[in-house]
């Protein structure tokens, strides 16, 4: 059904690199059902970046692999969403689904590191891609999985 869950998100130089992190870990936790006092270091991977203007940034990623974790994600963002969200991202799952079968959503990274999922159509948020397995590779087949999981 899932086969991965790629988040990334950009910490630019104006902002506080903590408080990304701790939208990050937001989502992390939440996946892994680690308590706030877990360190998630293993999971996220750091690499330094030049901005637009050659302004450092650090952008921090995560893949979670296992299927229970990412079932546990998918689960987490759907029951946390709005409904003003969700409709949204029922109207738009087309357009969200690409013909390598994964489905992207942005979350606002602010919101997030409050401990809330709103979804955002800013390039500076919480970036998810759902990697969505079929087999054989069958787009119709993916959007069904993706209406089940998200709609």
């Amino acid at each position: 059904m899932i086969h991965y869950i790629n988040l990334r998100v950009i910490a630019h130089s104006t902002e506080d690199l903590s408080r990304v992190r701790g939208a990050l870990d937001f989502f992390l936790r939440n996946a892994t059902g680690m308590s706030d006092d877990d360190v998630t270091d293993e999971l996220v991977e750091v690499t330094d970046i030049e901005g637009h203007y050659g302004n450092p940034s650090v952008m921090l990623s995560s893949q979670i692999s296992r299927k229970s974790d990412s079932v546990r994600l998918a689960r987490f963002i759907r029951e946390n969403m709005s409904p003003g969200d969700v409709e949204i991202l029922r109207s738009e799952m087309p357009d969200r689904l690409d013909d390598d079968q994964l489905f992207h959503m942005r979350f606002d990274k602010q919101a997030a590191f409050q401990g809330k999922l709103v979804l955002s159509s800013s390039s500076d948020a919480i970036t998810v891609k759902v990697k969505i397995a079929t087999y054989p590779k069958n787009r119709l087949q993916a959007g069904l999985i993706v209406e089940e999981l998200f709609g």
